[in-house]
């Protein structure tokens, strides 16, 4: 399953909106992609499962990549 993944690039900085990130990453579950960026040095602040319309709609944006970790 494609999990979009909304974070900031630096731990140590105070999150704000116009520095938010977002990244595509396969995973089981919420859990398990937290799991696998929690090596990372990123501000993870909300996992959310892509599917159906909002996974084509998605595909369509030149920056779509999937990351495996």
């Amino acid at each position: 399953m494609v999990f979009k993944v909304y974070y900031q690039v630096t731990i140590s900085e105070v999150p704000i909106r116009e520095n938010t990130k977002t990244m595509f990453i396969e995973g089981e579950s919420v859990r398990d992609v937290r799991l696998k960026l929690k090596k990372e040095p990123y501000n993870v602040e909300i996992v959310l499962p892509v599917t159906g319309a909002y996974l084509e709609y998605e595909k369509q944006n030149e920056d779509y990549k999937v990351l495996e970790l």
